[in-house]
């Protein structure tokens, strides 16, 4: 699996009109409980559905589109936050030690 970088507000709109699954990973590169939620989470990523779409949002670089996520979402930021995304509206909200794909995977099923 691979994550597509989210870098503009147009991806955002994309992902909140999209029919289906989607799923947003803030990370903050410079926290050292960013990194390892980041890498727990890919070492079991494999297991999500290959047709969903995994966006990486680089908070450092992109602090804007964060907050468009809180708003656009209705969800409170948080930092590294997980956001699991069905039919434009956000289904699960997990961030920090509670990133898991057996969480997401839990919602899908």
């Amino acid at each position: 699996m691979n994550w597509i970088l989210l870098e503009s507000a147009e991806q955002l709109n994309s992902i909140k009109q999209h029919k289906g699954y989607s799923l947003i990973f803030k990370h903050s590169t410079r926290c050292s409980i960013s990194m390892m939620a980041k890498r727990r989470f890919e070492l079991d990523w494999e297991d999500l559905p290959q047709d969903m779409s995994l966006y990486f949002l680089d908070l450092i670089n992109h602090r804007d589109l964060s907050g468009q996520v809180a708003q656009l979402f209705q969800v409170h930021h948080e930092s590294p936050q997980l956001l699991l995304i069905k039919d434009g509206e956000c289904i699960l909200d997990q961030s920090h030690g509670a990133i898991s794909v057996d969480e997401a995977m839990s919602v899908l099923n």
